[in-house]
This record gives C-alpha cells, structure tokens and sequence, in this order.
C-alpha cells in the first residue's frame, strides 16, 4: 500500500462499479461454462464406468493427476496449444479441476441407490434408461447435487487464477491493479467479491437440493 493512500479508497470502488460489475459477470459466467461442461464429461464417465466397472480405475486415475497439476503448470502446458488470453485455454484448466469431484459423486450417488429399487424398477418393465431417469436418479440427486455444489465452489476460486493469462474476473482485479500497482483496495474489491460469489454459489446449492429433494430431508429428519 502506499504511503497516505487511504486503507480502502471508496472513490475508486465508487468510480469503477461498472467495471467491478462487469468482472464480477465475468467470473460467473467462467464459473457457470466449466461446471457445465465438467458436469455433462463427468455424468458420461460416470454411465460408462457403471457399464463398465473395469473403467473405474483408468478414469479416476486420469482425473486425479488433472486435479492435482498445479493450475500454473497446466496453464503453461495449455498456452502452446490453445493460446494466451485464451477462454479455451481457461475452460480446458478449470474443466478438468471439476471431473473428479463431479465423477466420485455421481458414482457415489448411484452406489447409494439400495438393490431391492433397482429390482423392483426391473420387475416393474422399465428399460434401463427408464430405471436411470425415473428410478436411480432421482434416488441419486442429493449426492449429484452435493458434488456439483463442491466443484462450483472449487471452481469460483480458481477462476481468479485465469487473470494470470489475461482472463477477465474478479482476479483481474487482484493480479492486474492490485498487485501490480500495490493497491489493497482493487485486491480486497477482488478478493472479498471471489468470496462472496462462493458462498452465494453454496447457499444457492443448499436451497436448491432442498427444493429438488424434499424427500431427502423428510427422511433425514426422520431418522
């Protein structure tokens, strides 16, 4: 910080909402994009390995060594290909930092799911995508919600990262004005906004797994 500039500068939150609120847009919309295709891989991998189970160890092996690159590492793999300042490359790093989450829960979902469901839904003539559909995903939901709920999160604060290869998001904010011109103001505009956005993404997940399941918690309560 530097010297008499005040601790948080009011006038500059004041002068620049309009490019806070883009940001903020930004980081959502980055967020939104990588769970979205994260959940649709995930959910693929997940119905394969259930068809498969021999696939299981292949493909959590493969999404444990994505999740645990370091994202600066994965960026510096990715720029070569898919270029700097570059969504694709944004979207392929924080995709990947999603499947594993998303995979254990899904298959956790459906490993809950008690036999004697799955043969009454077989006794009852449903064909194997009716049973998915009408039967064990319903069943599965809470799980599936949990994980996507995990992943948002998780993904919220790795979007921040992206401003390192010229993305725009809240951490454009940190990385770009931030640290770069030492200005606390711009880094807890970014930071405390990353935060917020989490947590609005938690709560949101509660209230809707409780909105889509009201079983689950009956049950719960219940027991």
């Amino acid at each position: 910080m530097n010297e008499g500039q005040p601790f948080i500068d009011w006038e500059w939150i004041v002068r620049n909402l309009g490019d806070i609120g883009q940001r903020t847009l930004d980081h959502v919309v980055l967020t939104l994009l990588a769970v979205t295709i994260g959940f649709v891989i995930s959910f693929g991998l997940a119905l394969a390995i259930r068809g498969q189970p021999r696939l299981t160890g292949p493909i959590l092996a493969v999404s444990g060594v994505l999740y645990s690159i370091p994202s600066l590492a994965l960026f510096s793999l990715l720029i070569p290909l898919t270029g700097i300042q570059s969504i694709l490359t944004a979207e392929i790093a924080l995709v990947s930092y999603t499947i594993l989450i998303l995979v254990r829960n899904i298959l956790a979902g459906f490993g809950a799911i008690p036999p004697e469901v799955v043969e009454s839904a077989e006794g009852m003539g449903y064909s194997s995508w009716q049973r998915l559909w009408r039967v064990e995903l319903p069943i599965a939901l809470p799980v599936i919600i949990a994980g996507v709920r995990i992943a948002t999160v998780t993904t919220v604060g790795l979007v921040t990262v992206t401003a390192l290869i010229g993305i725009n998001s809240l951490g454009s904010l940190i990385v770009n004005v931030g640290l770069a011109r030492f200005f606390l103001t711009a880094t807890l505009v970014g930071s405390v906004g990353a935060v917020a956005l989490a947590v609005a993404a938690d709560l949101g997940f509660v209230f809707l797994q409780r909105r889509l399941t009201p079983w689950a918690r009956e049950r719960a309560m219940g027991t």
